[in-house]
């Protein structure tokens, strides 16, 4: 059931175990480098270890290859600074709620043990992308409980937060990031999937063909404009956040 894409930075070894600081899944690939690819290359930057899991291999994309996706994927991992990158075979537009599928996600969270997991938004036009936050809200819950699924090579796991990012989506956010200065990488993480995003490649005419970039690109400058930044990612929680600093800061 797992796919493992070889990246320079590190090749994934099944069921090597490790410890992510974030772990964000989507139902596609280039779903997490739409709604928080800038996020993403902002930490890696850092020096934070991040992971990316793909539940589905996209196979029922009208543009583009299954093998064709996922070297796209590499290079948009690449360009981003992530570590670790999987890719499910849950099958596209079968995101349904089921338990073997909840499960194969727990496996991943267990494996990885994330600080902080990210799944896409429940409200978004496109019906994969929803189920597959439900799906990881569940596994997230499940990966926890110590008697679920008992496998000793793989002790439950509870991250710390699991929150929200858009794709197709213009909702208000509880937060935002600041991704002014790595907003060349995620536009480049884009651009690395010619086969959805570049109209003189695909075959077939989509909204992904017609402008999306440049509307992801718009809505990131508007939630910037509302932080008073130039860019900015737009999350959602479903517990309130805690500041760990004095919301005034340093008063002179």
């Amino acid at each position: 059931m797992i796919g493992v894409i070889s990246l320079k930075r590190k090749t994934v070894i099944a069921m090597e175990t490790s410890k992510l600081d974030i772990l964000a899944f989507g139902a596609h690939a280039d779903d997490v480098e739409i709604g928080m690819g800038g996020t993403i290359a902002k930490y890696a930057h850092e020096g934070k270890s991040i992971g990316i899991c793909d539940l589905t291999k996209a196979e029922m994309s009208s543009n583009g290859t299954v093998e064709k996706r996922m070297q796209e994927a590499a290079q948009a991992s690449e360009i981003l600074g992530v570590q670790i990158r999987r890719t499910l075979d849950l099958p596209d537009r079968g995101l349904f709620l089921k338990k073997e599928y909840i499960i194969e996600i727990v496996k991943v969270i267990r494996q990885y043990r994330p600080a902080i997991v990210f799944a896409p938004y429940f409200d978004d036009r496109h019906p994969d992308h929803g189920n597959c936050a439900r799906l990881v809200e569940e596994a997230v819950f499940s990966a926890a409980i110590r008697k679920y699924e008992l496998d000793e090579s793989l002790p439950p796991h509870r991250p710390q937060a699991l929150y929200f990012y858009m794709i197709n989506g213009f909702h208000k956010p509880d937060f935002v990031t600041d991704i002014s200065q790595v907003m060349d990488k995620k536009i480049a993480s884009l651009n690395a999937y010619s086969s959805q995003f570049t109209k003189g490649e695909s075959g077939f005419d989509t909204p992904l063909v017609n402008g999306y970039i440049e509307n992801v690109e718009a809505r990131e400058k508007l939630f910037g404009k509302e932080a008073g930044v130039e860019f900015a990612e737009g999350f959602i929680s479903k517990k309130p956040m805690l500041i760990h600093q004095d919301l005034l800061g340093e008063r002179k």
